[in-house]
């Protein structure tokens, strides 16, 4: 299962992201966190490479997902989570290549991940602003061979999903090969619209992961429901529990029909990924849905749910990431907003867009000329990965 959307030719089996997410799903039901590895073994970084990267870039990052590895995105730094463009690592020109300074954390995977897709904005020689790129840094944190400067700090405690390393990583003049970098057809200007479009096959993931969880809940509630006596009969009989358990039932119904229908957007019009506001309605609605679905299946346990003989408590502390991770709701929101306007939304002091097309007025200056895709991309502000 790992690799298993990575084309045959490159040793998997081409699997579409419809069915991929399905295999996720039915994972997280049982371990949120084996799903989570599923999820980046064949979208996020490894997304972006097999859509943008050189063939020796895919032939390589392929052979490390196959092998086992869960390749890292590293996006998010201490200034820098839902406004990424705001990072402040950097990548100057060294010795034919680049050298990348700066911190990046709450990396998921960061200490055990061979593969790195690092974002930094990169500079010329005079230190002229680029725009922002991406670089593979391979390493081998297992066996203790890291690149000269790359530095794993430390792991932070989390609420859930405690068996996944989340991690603070810096780079003090890392040197990375010119082969190393990962170039869209945009360029570093406009390049990193680009790679964050494969966020939006993360987030159909992610999605998947929640509403995975959430269904294993579900199926652990019901079951109970039938069997649990109070007052001499099966609690499953009470109609304030059976009218829970239809609204989880209608909530995990409707997820998995949003997060297919993100799925089958991809590659429609030649997209690499799913389209944007797709993928951000499932996430938001998955995310959400799913936390309310294991609230509720941990009230229907009693207190037994509460303790750590169900593994209810295990996935109520699990699912809560979801908001979060990966675009939190409220970044999801904006950009959904966006689309459905068709404005761009920029959260900066400098305002709002003006004139929106679904208003009758002209589409932003900035916007004008732009493919539908492109705008939805430059209106949910480039970024906004807690990854």
């Amino acid at each position: 299962m790992l690799g298993m959307t990575l084309p045959a030719e490159l040793g998997g089996r081409g699997v579409d992201y419809t069915k991929a997410c399905k295999v996720i799903e039915e994972i997280a039901g049982a371990c949120a966190l084996t799903a989570r590895v599923v999820v980046e073994t064949n979208m996020g970084a490894v997304g972006a490479i097999l859509a943008y990267g050189t063939e020796p870039q895919k032939r390589r990052a392929a052979e490390l997902v196959l092998a086992g590895d869960k390749p890292a995105i590293c996006i998010t730094e201490p200034s820098a989570g839902s406004a990424a463009t705001d990072m402040q690592t950097t990548a100057t020109p060294f010795g034919g290549g680049w050298r990348l300074n700066g911190i990046k954390h709450w990396i998921t995977g960061g200490g055990i991940s061979r593969l790195h897709l690092v974002f930094a904005r990169v500079l010329d020689e005079r230190g002229g602003d680029l725009g922002i790129g991406g670089f593979i840094v391979e390493a081998d944190p297992a066996n203790g061979r890291l690149p000269d400067g790359f530095r794993i700090v430390r792991h932070e405690r989390t609420l859930g999903l405690c068996g996944m390393p989340e991690a603070e990583l810096h780079f003090d003049n890392v040197f990375v090969s010119a082969d190393q970098v990962l170039a869209p057809p945009g360029g570093f200007k406009r390049g990193f619209a680009q790679l964050m479009t494969a966020y939006n096959g993360q987030r159909i993931g992610a999605a998947s992961v929640a509403i995975g969880i959430a269904r294993g809940a579900l199926a652990r509630a019901k079951a109970y429901a039938l069997h649990r006596e109070q007052f001499g009969r099966p609690i499953a009989e009470f109609q304030g529990l059976q009218w829970m358990i239809a609204d989880m039932e209608t909530g995990v119904h409707a997820a998995q029909l949003m997060i297919a229908d993100a799925a089958a957007t991809r590659a429609v019009d030649g997209l690499p990924f799913p389209e944007m506001a797709a993928a951000a309605k499932a996430k938001l609605f998955a995310s959400e849905t799913a936390i309310r679905v294991v609230d509720e299946a941990l009230q229907i346990f009693g207190a037994r749910g509460y303790g750590s003989e169900e593994p209810l408590e295990r996935m109520y502390r699990d699912v809560r990431m979801f908001t979060i991770g990966g675009g939190t709701a409220q970044v999801l929101r904006t950009q959904i907003a966006a689309d459905a306007l068709g404005i761009r939304t920029p959260q900066t002091r400098d305002g709002y867009a003006r004139g929106p097309r679904s208003l009758g007025g002209e589409a932003p200056r900035s916007m004008q000329g732009m493919a539908h895709s492109d705008r939805a991309n430059a209106a949910s502000g480039l970024a906004d990965a807690a990854e």
